[in-house]
């Protein structure tokens, strides 16, 4: 399993293409749950993922302070083979980025409910109530970059 991480200036046409479709089939077509995956918010991100022959085995991105909320965000986290320890493998790379690239100190994430344990084991805290973001059951989590 091969790790890339670019920013968004430096994605080929056919790697943001992969990216988009991957996203879609798992939170538009897997979850049942049309938005608007296209948010403005990627140009400034670093885009992380595990890539093999077979394609995209999973992906996040990572956003600087102020865009999403004012700490660093980590987002679109999707695995799309399961139970290989993937996505712990990524999320620790994207806090790493958002360490290194961004000097974060707080990383925020709107968790979908059900990943929250998974969260919770990288060092995430809850910091909100349950909320509805695109008809999903979110929590807002933060975690403190050490």
């Amino acid at each position: 399993m091969q790790l890339t991480v670019k920013h968004y200036s430096e994605l080929s046409v056919d790697e943001l293409y992969a990216l988009l479709q991957a996203r879609n089939a798992v939170f538009v077509l897997e979850q049942n749950c049309p938005y608007q995956d296209l948010d403005d918010r990627d140009q400034n991100a670093y885009h992380l993922w595990l890539h093999d022959d077979q394609g995209i085995a999973a992906y996040l991105r990572v956003l600087p302070q102020g865009v999403a909320f004012p700490d660093c965000s980590l987002g679109r986290v999707l695995t799309l083979r399961r139970r290989q320890g993937l996505g712990t493998q990524l999320m620790r790379e994207g806090i790493r980025i958002a360490r290194d690239r961004f000097h974060a100190d707080y990383i925020t994430i709107e968790a979908q409910l059900y990943a929250r344990h998974f969260y919770e084991l990288l060092g995430f805290v809850a910091c909100s109530d349950v909320f509805l973001l695109d008809n999903i059951e979110h929590i807002k989590m933060r975690l403190k970059v050490e």
